[in-house]
């Protein structure tokens, strides 16, 4: 590597300058998590480099000889990265850093050009928003599958009696179908979100260099193109203002979908309790006692219920540290870390559910034995206002009859088949969230 002045064993500062003598802690505390984090975004960085360099041949900075030079090099480096002959590790300060080096170190001056008329401000933000852009793609996917295995589960169980409950008592008949088109509409809805947020971040930042443009008629509108960005970021000023921003718009989508997730998982965590026994999930979805032995835990489950938590802790993180004037400060490196972090960890748990729900088993018998002759009082209350009695009538007579009168007439399926209101079991539209779920892959990004 070149012998220039090191971060840690011996990686280049980008920024050193001579005669000024670096504090090893300091620079240890700069450099914070970087070279670990920079772990997954550094094939995005190379990415950006190489367009960069393209861009940088267009306005006759590099020759063309010295573009394919730049261009080669960056793929090797690429390849030695997935093989693992080339590892980020402290001797680097960030993922610049060690592009750069590794640049100079195969191509001398050549690779000296590459960071003309870019900083690494707009740098992390082109190599942040390229990851982001993936992973609210991958966003949008699983929200997607997750809708489509609740579609389907809807379809099959619409006439399977279930209790429904509010305040956690046993309100009117509902069905396991009802249960699902609940979910399915929801993670359509999340999915929708995904969507847009990622045609909002698809904006490329790339050439606004430390926020304030350069002395080069660099061709953005080329890099735009090359990258794949639906549009760009015009503002060299704004593309400053809106690193935390867009990440934190990100997270708010994941967020969404983990909300859903929590209150889906506790469902199930009481489903599967022995007090209400309406579900049963295989093996492999829950875990044994270290000290009990007759207990099948559903920590899976109980996992996935907490994992909002991780997303609204680095929401928190990021909004506090967004309490910023305009341009650059070197607060926002402490960004990274909980967005990198909670985009992981949420969307591995949101990867797990379609094949935990496509193996979800219901439990009839319980399900029909904890529907009592009560929760047919609504529809006894609903029969008479439509007969022409004043609803308050109704209720009050619904009220005050025989619970043994409203089971002797009535069996879950009556109920059901009577619930004709958009929504309701017998009218349960779900072809209308089937073509919303469908129309979300026909649906395009914005245009420039």
């Amino acid at each position: 590597m070149t012998d220039d002045k090191t971060a840690g064993e011996g990686g280049p500062l980008l920024w050193q300058k001579a005669g000024v003598a670096i504090d090893p802690a300091v620079q240890r505390f700069l450099a914070g998590e970087d070279v670990l984090l920079d772990r997954q975004l550094i094939a995005y960085d190379i990415q950006a480099s190489r367009a960069h360099a393209e861009g940088l041949a267009r306005v006759g900075i590099l020759s063309e000889t010295e573009c394919s030079s730049i261009a080669d090099a960056l793929d090797d480096l690429k390849g030695a990265i997935a093989s693992g002959r080339f590892v980020l590790d402290d001797r680097f300060e960030d993922m610049h850093s060690a592009i750069e080096s590794f640049l100079i170190d195969k191509l001398g001056d050549v690779g000296r050009k590459i960071h003309t008329g870019r900083s690494r401000n707009d740098q992390v933000l082109v190599a942040s928003r390229l990851w982001l852009r993936d992973q609210l793609a991958r966003l949008l996917a699983v929200n997607r599958s997750i809708a489509s295995v609740a579609l389907m589960r809807a379809d099959l169980d619409m006439a399977l009696p279930l209790p429904g409950y509010t305040h956690l008592q046993r309100a009117m008949v509902s069905s396991a179908g009802m249960w699902w088109a609940g979910w399915a509409e929801s993670f359509i809805d999340d999915a929708w979100l995904a969507r847009d947020t990622l045609a909002w971040v698809d904006a490329n930042p790339l050439g606004s260099a430390s926020g304030f443009g350069v002395n080069l008629a660099l061709d953005r509108d080329y890099t735009t193109e090359a990258l794949g960005f639906s549009r760009l970021q015009v503002s060299a000023t704004y593309a400053q203002l809106s690193r935390g921003k867009f990440e934190l718009q990100a997270l708010a989508a994941l967020s969404q979908a983990l909300l859903d997730l929590r209150r889906l998982a506790w469902d199930l965590s009481l489903f599967l309790s022995a007090e209400y026994g309406f579900v049963r999930l295989p093996a492999q979805y829950t875990t044994g006692s270290s000290l009990m032995p007759n207990k099948r835990n559903p920590d899976l489950v109980e996992l996935l219920r907490a994992s909002h938590a991780v997303v609204v802790g680095a929401q928190s993180e990021l909004q506090a540290l967004l309490s910023l004037p305009s341009g650059y400060h070197r607060d926002l490196q402490f960004s990274k870390g909980p967005v990198l972090r909670a985009m992981q960890h949420g969307l591995a748990a949101l990867e797990l559910v379609p094949k935990l729900l496509e193996s979800l088993a219901w439990k009839q018998e319980a399900m029909r034995t904890a529907i009592d002759e009560g929760m047919y009082a609504t529809d006894v209350a609903m029969d008479l206002a439509a007969s022409g009695v004043p609803f308050r009538e109704a209720y009050r007579r619904a009220a005050e009859s025989s619970t043994d009168a409203h089971a002797a007439q009535r069996t879950p399926e009556d109920s059901l088949k009577a619930r004709v209101s958009a929504g309701g079991a017998a009218n349960a539209l779900l072809d209308r969230l089937s073509e919303r779920l469908h129309a979300i892959t026909n649906a395009g990004s914005r245009t420039k």
